[in-house]
This record gives structure tokens, C-alpha cells and sequence, in this order.
């Protein structure tokens, strides 16, 4: 039986729907999906009363807000919290948590060392790692899309693009405690990801140091543009936090869910064999289907309007990214898996300023992998029942059982 949310309108804000339901329920974290027709069909925002914030659900609203950084600021955190008051205070993400002038030489800077250039020079390398995983996997017959594929394949090739070492167990944790804070400060699923990663703190604060970078990756070449003065001293360290943060768990993400949506609709995986080049296109419909980060924030910098109805200053937005990308506002049969769509509208890299920096890291992690199979795998089937890692913020599969059939 599915599980079900309740939504209920239970008055107005000056005019915006005031609504009691909790998107960081885990029931809700299971299968939103239900949920976000509600809350889109509210209007084109809401007000959650449990947690005192907006919220936008909708397609058009969302892609705004991304696109409007003096309106909608990141400065107050990419979570739920406002990380600018007392009680909340951290330092903010060096890029992800800044508006300009700051950020434009941060994202020149992070531009320059994963330009299209530098990650097609990793072609290479990703892809004899891919063949080589999948050459041995498909020898078995039988595998789990995460544990066998999506998580080892990403957490070997992605850290050696930044010039690092670490293991599973170091990633999910810290891949866990990045995402669920994006939620409440009182999330069960933050206390126990706090928990988690206690162990690894230390290699946490070790990781950000030049001389544990390892030579030729982008993390070398952020700690020299540190040394010649094109960016602040201590900003090197801060940025190849954010890459590990932003670059792990997303891609493990879309290539587990990439799997998963091509075992259950099984003829969208004959249509990709027959016509290879539509698999660009299909990165961008996992992704539109499956968004891996369902949500973040922003923060109203001033009195403003969505859909005509007034937002109040200083106050903290929530953005539904997956219900965004399945709004039917936007696109035809939001619930169908289909390649042959264009995708490329999909707001789950973000948009303006704020765009993802390493989407091409993902694309191309993503092409490898599913070019080793498309090269020998006839059928992927689903052998089990797939479970999600519930996260507040994250979607990714835990476990994929697949079974697949060869070329004969």
C-alpha cells in the first residue's frame, strides 16, 4: 500500500494558502509524489505552517526563483535554517551560499579548473574504469545497480578528478549529514547522520589541506590559483569540500535511478540501443524523473510577489525541484519515462547564477557507464524490489537488484 500525506489549506497569509503538511515526514520522503500534486494544485505558492516558511511547487516558480538571485538570496543558506542568525550560525558554502560580487570570481575560478577542456580530458580515464566494472559485473549476470555500479564506480573516478581518496563509508556519511541538514534542525534523520559521520570529522578537516591533494586533479589546481592570488587564501579548501558535498551523492543518485527507470520500462532501453544518440537526452529525463536534491532554500530579500500573491522579507522558501520537474503545467505526461523527451528545461541543475558547476562531471560519469552497457546488454530486468536511502533533501536508491540478459 502506498503510503499517503495529508494535506489540509487551513486559512491564508495575506492572501497566500496557509497549509499543515510536513515534506520532511518519512512517510512523505518515500513517495512525495502524490503530495506534490496536492501542493501544486494550493496555488503558486503556499504557507507551511508546521515549519513557518514558502513554499513553491510549481515549475514556472520555481525556475524563477533560481533565476533571481537579488530576489531570492542563497546567502541565508541552501537549507531550512538561516544560517546568518545566532542560533543558526555556520559558515556559509564559498560558493553555493554567496551572491555577487563574491561570487563571481569564486565561480570564474571554479570554472577554470573544470572547464569542458579539463573534464573531456578525463574521458579517458572514466571510461576504461566504467568498461572495466561493467566487463566484470556482467560476467555474474546478477548485481545491485548502487552497491555493484552507481556507488563504486562514482566514488572511484570522481575523487580522483579532485586529487583525493576516500571510502564508501566516508562518502555516504558525509553525503548523509550535507543533505538531511538542508531539513529541520530537530530531523530524526539529522541526529542520526550527525552520528554517523562523527568517526570521520577528522579526515573531513584533513581533506581541505593542499598537501593531501594529489597532484593533476582540480583540487591541485584550485590550491595553485589559491598560491597566485586569483583567489582568497583559505577558499582552495572550501571549495573541494563543496565538490565532494555536491558531486558524490547526485551522481550516485541519477545513475542508480538511471538504471532503475530503464529496467521497469525496458523498451526505452531497446529505444536507446537502436538510437545511441539519444542519451544525452536521457541524462536529462533521469534527472527531470528522479531529481536527486528534491529541495532547497532561499530567503526573500525584500518584499515580493509570486503569482500575484505578496511574500514577506527575510523569509526562507522552499523549492520543490522534484515536483517542479513533474509539473504538468510544464511537461505532457510528467509521470512517463521517456527518452525521446527534451528534458533539457529540467530545473534540477538549478538555472542563473547558482547552475550547477560540475554537471558536466555528471554527464559524462553517467555516459560511461551506460555506453559500457549499451554496448552488451541486451535486457536490464529488475531482480528484487529497489529500496530508497531516505535523506531530507537527497533521492537515491539504497538498493537495485538487477538481473541482465547479453547480446547473444
Amino acid at each position: 500500500m502506498e503510503p499517503t500525506v495529508t494535506l489540509e489549506v487551513t486559512g491564508d497569509l495575506n492572501g497566500v494558502p496557509v497549509v499543515d503538511m510536513d515534506p520532511f515526514d518519512l512517510e512523505y520522503l518515500k513517495r512525495p509524489q502524490s503530495a506534490w500534486e496536492d501542493l501544486r494544485n494550493v496555488g503558486p505558492v503556499a504557507w507551511l505552517s508546521k515549519y513557518s516558511h514558502y513554499v513553491l511547487s510549481r515549475y514556472d516558480e520555481v525556475k524563477a526563483a533560481q533565476n533571481d538571485w537579488r530576489t531570492f538570496t542563497t546567502t541565508g543558506g541552501a537549507g531550512m535554517s538561516d544560517i546568518r542568525k545566532p542560533d543558526n550560525y555556520r559558515p556559509a558554502s564559498v560558493i553555493v551560499e554567496v551572491d555577487p560580487p563574491k561570487h563571481t570570481d569564486v565561480r570564474k575560478a571554479v570554472n577554470k579548473v573544470i572547464s569542458p577542456p579539463v573534464v573531456r580530458g578525463w574521458r579517458e580515464h572514466f571510461e576504461a574504469d566504467a568498461e572495466e566494472m561493467i566487463g566484470n559485473l556482467l560476467q555474474r549476470g546478477r548485481f545491485d545497480g548502487v552497491r555493484d555500479v552507481s556507488e563504486p564506480y562514482v566514488l572511484k573516478v570522481f575523487p580522483w578528478s579532485i586529487g583525493l581518496e576516500l571510502n564508501r563509508e566516508q562518502a555516504v556519511a558525509v553525503g548523509d549529514l550535507n543533505f538531511n541538514g538542508l531539513g529541520p534542525k530537530n530531523s530524526e534523520l539529522l541526529a542520526k547522520a550527525r552520528e554517523k559521520v562523527a568517526p570521520f570529522l577528522e579526515w573531513w578537516h584533513q581533506s581541505i589541506k593542499g598537501e593531501t591533494v594529489k597532484p593533476g586533479g582540480a583540487g591541485e589546481l584550485l590550491f595553485k590559483l589559491e598560491a597566485n592570488g586569483e583567489i582568497p587564501i583559505g577558499l582552495a579548501g572550501g571549495l573541494v569540500q563543496t565538490f565532494l558535498r555536491g558531486g558524490l551523492d547526485t551522481t550516485i543518485s541519477s545513475i542508480g535511478s538511471g538504471l532503475w527507470l530503464f529496467a521497469a520500462n525496458p523498451e526505452q532501453w531497446q529505444l536507446l540501443r537502436s538510437k545511441p544518440e539519444l542519451l544525452r537526452g536521457a541524462f536529462d529525463e533521469v534527472l527531470r524523473m528522479e531529481t536527486p536534491i528534491q529541495t532547497n532554500f532561499r530567503t526573500t530579500t525584500g518584499p515580493t510577489q509570486v503569482g500575484g500573491l505578496p511574500l514577506e522579507p527575510n523569509q526562507k522558501v522552499q523549492l520543490l525541484l522534484g515536483s517542479a520537474n513533474r509539473d504538468p503545467r510544464r511537461w505532457s505526461d510528467p509521470g512517463k519515462f521517456d527518452i525521446a523527451r527534451d528534458a533539457t528545461a529540467h530545473v534540477a541543475f538549478g538555472n542563473g547564477i547558482h547552475a550547477c558547476a560540475g554537471q558536466l562531471i555528471a554527464r559524462l560519469e553517467f555516459d560511461c557507464v551506460m555506453k559500457a552497457l549499451m554496448k552488451r546488454v541486451a535486457s536490464i530486468e529488475l531482480d528484487g524490489e529497489p529500496e530508497h536511502r531516505l535523506n531530507n533533501a537527497l533521492r537515491t536508491l539504497s538498493k537495485l537488484p538487477l538481473k541482465v540478459t547479453l547480446d547473444a
